[in-house]
């Protein structure tokens, strides 16, 4: 068996591990990593002056840990500059929020280098190496560069955008080119699959043959969605833990009769948050028998409080609570909760189970797991209702949930009066399609499915 090389922006260092408030992704990895035997490749978190060290390396069991350290500047541009100031925007179709700088796309292709460096070393020539997102779309191409003739797949975990948004980045092509030189790339939905071949035809003048495997500028790779998941039976088994802990008792007994509408999402942009405010805002608005007897609860921890629209989103968001609460409010009813802090995993599985709705309204998503862990966390003899934006990756699977529009403030509410009214028959049933969906696929099948795919390039196909 081919040792796996896992290669992402942060790494679950062994002393770190604390299982119930670790992903299920990190955990699908590493037990990939244990069955394999391998290399966990990123970032240490680590920033230095003047010149680096070498790579550290940390071995324990069949895993090596291997961690790179960064300048400070390699990591602003690398970082905050490109990969979140350009990319990040680009992908999740905010061309309004992109800010492009040639030399924070220096610093990003010089932390490829530099990981190429350090990771080269390392690898044996059977090795499988599986690189994540968008912080090293050029690795593949830094590591052929270096003779690395392994068998290389890539992972995208944000949407990839139409060509139309694409080209508007300056160096899209270059990144393109790099990104083919990979064995397999991997998206999250038949739609990005479809958006990345349509730019590869149109732009490159590449082709496509029926089984998914594209030719371009003297290259080929397979492309294939690989729907992302959930660990779905440990998460059911968190939530029927959860029920009876402290803060699920203390948000019981705060909330009474009244029912509770829910959304847990990083601070970003991207979430589609101002909007699900709005929306509720127009659910008391126009459907007034809903005063009093719900509440919005939005979750909503700080990320990349450094970046400047973080923080304006952040406030945008306290005006518009503070607005839907002074016009709504009483003495003893808050219409909208924000939370602008994390909890633990089990916490928010049974905040989830405790809920009536669940509110994933994002304004593009790859996929949003959070709309997977809220139909994990239910009672099968009592399940919510998950409302769902169209553009979340997610909607491509979860048939069982209220499809909307996030841009339609209408729509979101009118969703929302449907899910706080829907019978507990439709409520079963619907959860019911989504739970044996997500018991089919979960993080396991989806990280069979994606090595499974980068084994099976024929030897032939290895790049030179």
């Amino acid at each position: 068996m081919s040792r796996l090389v896992v290669v992402s922006n942060r790494v679950m260092l062994p002393k770190l591990t604390k299982k119930e408030s670790t992903g299920g992704l990190a955990v699908s990895v590493l037990d990939a990593l244990e069955q394999h035997g391998g290399i966990w490749c990123g970032w240490s978190g680590n920033l230095v002056a003047g010149e680096p060290p070498d790579i550290d390396i940390i071995d324990v069991g069949n895993i090596t840990y291997a961690t790179v350290d960064l300048p400070k500047t390699d990591y602003d541009q690398f970082y905050n500059g490109y990969s979140n100031r350009a990319l990040w925007p680009l992908f999740h179709y905010r061309l309004d929020l992109v800010e492009y700088s040639r030399e924070n796309y220096e610093g990003y292709m010089r932390v490829n280098v530099r990981f190429a460096e350090q990771l080269q070393p390392l690898l044996h020539d059977d090795d499988l190496v599986w690189i994540h997102d968008y912080h090293f779309i050029p690795l593949a191409r830094e590591l052929r560069a270096r003779r690395c003739r392994q068998r290389m797949g890539f992972f995208l975990h944000v949407p990839w955008p139409s060509k139309e948004v694409l080209t508007a980045l300056p160096d899209h092509l270059e990144l393109v080119e790099a990104l083919l030189e990979f064995d397999v790339i991997g998206f999250q939905t038949k739609g990005y699959v479809l958006t990345f071949l349509d730019y590869v035809v149109r732009e490159l003048g590449g082709t496509v043959d029926a089984d998914g495997y594209l030719y371009a500028l003297g290259k080929r790779a397979r492309v294939q969605h690989f729907p992302i998941s959930i660990e779905t039976q440990s998460f059911m088994e968190l939530a029927d833990q959860a029920e009876d802990s402290n803060h699920v008792r203390r948000l019981v007994q705060s909330m009474g009769n009244k029912k509770l509408i829910l959304g847990v999402d990083r601070l970003d942009y991207s979430k589609g948050l101002i909007n699900r405010f709005k929306a509720y805002g127009h659910l008391l608005q126009t459907h007034p028998e809903h005063h009093r007897s719900t509440t919005l609860m939005q979750i909503a921890p700080t990320s990349r409080g450094d970046v400047l629209q973080y923080q304006d989103i952040r406030q945008e968001l306290e005006t518009e609570a503070g607005h839907i609460n002074g016009t709504y409010a009483d003495f003893d009813w808050t219409p909208v909760r924000y939370l602008n802090k994390g909890f633990s995993r089990k916490i928010l599985a049974g905040f989830f189970r405790r809920s009536q709705v669940g509110l994933v309204t994002p304004l593009r998503d790859g996929m949003n797991l959070v709309a997977k862990e809220y139909v994990a966390a239910q009672s099968p003899a009592d399940p919510g209702v998950l409302i769902l934006s169209r553009f979340a990756g997610a909607a491509e699977e979860m048939d069982g949930a209220l499809i909307v529009n996030p841009y339609d403030l209408a729509s979101i509410a009118n969703a929302m009066d449907q899910a706080l009214t829907m019978s507990l028959e439709e409520r079963v049933k619907r959860w019911a399609r989504m739970i044996d969906q997500l018991q089919s696929f979960d993080v396991n099948h989806w990280r069979k499915n994606c090595l499974k795919v980068i084994e099976n390039i024929p030897e032939k196909w290895k790049k030179l």
